[in-house]
């Protein structure tokens, strides 16, 4: 019998043919980063979202003395009417705000969460609010089974003049994280809101639509935040003589705008200023204290003369 030969005596095998790279997206280090804050910023805010699904507990009107030679205030006028007569309540809601009564006369800031959230998420910003301006802040939760975003700017509206009657100030400032920023821009822009907001800040909203919509097959006013829809497109719509300075500020880690600059505001008739974010992604917008610090330096800014926002990781752009 013939015994095969020693290994060592067999011819070496070919390599293999060396396989093209395939195109893919590498993970960077600022996205990596991102992604964990992201889930560090989710498994914090599930513990205290319980702390927000009840609404604040009112506080009693400011006095009428404290409200006399105060600029900018509102008179006795009545409640302007929204476009959506059903949806309004058979009296005005009472809503909490915070803040120093005896500091200086400044517009009350409503706060307006995004989509299946609450109050809850703008602890840091309210405490960044009142800490540093003594600003009266009202935190607005609106039902996570809300269908249509124009029935949810027309209660906003509600909402606002409730701010006013209990505050006596004449204008508010709005500060909207993701889908709250869509349902505030609504109400500045299409159902007259601009009479009533000095300032309108969002936080991640897709203003051009976001062609990420988890459950939009399920939720109706999903499907409206996504391109294209019959409300992005009104929101296209000419708006000549918006009063209300807007603020929009976008993330470049966004992993829920899609594209990232889908949540800058693009409109020839809009007084916009667009901010950029490094670092950070969708949920960290409205907890992290440098977008806080921006946030309440942009409110504090006049009207008239207004700078750029000097934050770190935060850039203006156009």
């Amino acid at each position: 019998m013939k015994l095969p030969p020693p290994l060592s005596s067999l011819p070496p095998l070919p390599s293999p043919p060396r396989l093209p790279r395939l195109p893919g997206p590498r993970l960077s280090s600022a996205l990596v980063g991102a992604t964990a804050l992201e889930l560090a910023v989710l498994a914090g805010h599930l513990i205290t979202y319980p702390l927000g699904l009840t609404p604040e507990r009112p506080e009693s009107p400011e006095p009428r003395e404290s409200r006399a030679g105060s600029a900018g205030r509102a008179g006795p006028e009545s409640p302007a009417r929204t476009d959506h007569p059903e949806n309004a309540p058979s009296r005005p809601l009472a809503l909490p705000v915070t803040g120093d009564p005896t500091a200086p006369a400044a517009p009350p800031v409503v706060l307006l969460h995004g989509f299946i959230d609450n109050r809850s998420v703008f602890l840091v910003l309210r405490r960044a609010l009142t800490r540093h301006g003594h600003r009266r802040t009202a935190s607005l939760n609106y039902s996570p089974l809300t269908r249509d975003i124009r029935a949810a700017a027309a209660l906003l509206g509600r909402q606002v003049e409730a701010v006013r009657a209990r505050t006596g100030h004449d204008r508010v400032d709005i500060v909207g994280h993701s889908l709250g920023g869509l349902i505030a821009r609504y109400y500045v822009q299409r159902l007259g809101g601009d009479r009533r907001v000095r300032t309108l800040v969002t936080l991640g909203t897709p203003h051009g639509g976001t062609a990420v919509a988890p459950g939009a097959g399920l939720h109706p006013i999903v499907r409206q935040m996504r391109g294209g829809s019959p409300v992005i497109e009104e929101l296209r719509l000419p708006a000549p003589g918006c009063r209300t300075r807007f603020v929009s500020f976008w993330a470049e880690l966004d992993q829920v705008m899609v594209p990232v600059e889908t949540a800058c505001i693009d409109h020839p008739d809009l007084d916009a200023v667009n901010v950029r974010v490094t670092g950070i992604g969708h949920l960290a917008l409205p907890i992290h204290p440098a977008v806080a610090d921006a946030v309440r330096e942009v409110l504090e800014t006049p009207e008239t003369g207004e700078a750029d926002v000097p934050v770190t990781g935060a850039t203006p752009a156009a």
